[in-house]
């Protein structure tokens, strides 16, 4: 199976876990895409009474073009379940999110939850993370002062494009991606980080996710926190 197929299959796997009546939040990137068609059919066909917030503007309007019910996360008392996708995720199931510049709307959503699910394709687990570049979200104001001081720490800084311009988050901010190769005490940088003015949120993840779905060539796999021991 290829990657898109390998995604299909967490994406169907992963709706299973919603029941009639939940409040569900939805995550964003490719994975969520297909997992949230999946949550369409279903809500049509089974007349599903759910209701959703969103970790970013597309994922709520294909949600809303499906059918199904996005309300603003401020109307909403707490969600029972977020289904996420993730950019790397460590054998101690701590993660790196924000390749879809959603970071900061997905950590929100993600911390007012009862449970996180995150849907992977094998690719995603590693050993430890860094491989994929951290992102950062920053106020535009004294950006580059940051950016200078990502420089001197040995963090090699890009800022995210769109284009010719910098890329503008759903809040209108700049994201830093951190190129760090691999992280050794993921706590202690996003302390560091958390702590820097100007920073608005990081991509660490951590202690957050419950439960992972990972699609396989050997089919899927559902991981736990509560396996760690």
């Amino acid at each position: 199976m290829d990657q898109n197929e390998l995604k299909q299959l967490v994406g169907d796997e992963a709706v299973k876990h919603i029941k009639d009546g939940m409040i569900v939040g939805l995550g964003s990137g490719s994975t969520v895409k297909l997992m949230v068609d999946s949550l369409g059919k279903r809500v049509k066909n089974e007349q599903m009474n759910i209701v959703c917030a969103s970790t970013s503007k597309r994922t709520a309007k294909q949600a809303q073009d499906l059918g199904i019910i996005v309300k603003p996360l401020d109307e909403i008392d707490q969600i029972d379940l977020t289904i996420d996708g993730a950019d790397e995720i460590s054998k101690d199931f701590d993660g790196i999110k924000g390749g879809g510049a959603a970071l900061l709307w997905e950590k929100i959503v993600a911390t007012n939850s009862k449970k996180d699910l995150w849907i992977v394709d094998e690719s995603k687990m590693v050993d430890k993370l860094g491989k994929f570049p951290l992102p950062v979200e920053v106020i535009p104001f004294g950006s580059s002062h940051l950016f200078e001081r990502f420089e001197k720490m040995g963090y090699k800084p890009t800022y995210r494009m769109n284009g010719d311009s910098m890329l503008r988050t759903d809040s209108d901010n700049y994201i830093i991606d951190l190129h760090l190769g691999e992280i050794d005490q993921p706590n202690e940088l996003a302390d560091q980080l958390s702590n820097m003015t100007g920073v608005v949120e990081h991509g660490l993840f951590l202690n957050i996710v419950n439960t992972v779905i990972v699609g396989t060539q050997h089919g899927i796999k559902t991981l736990s926190r509560e396996d760690l021991g």
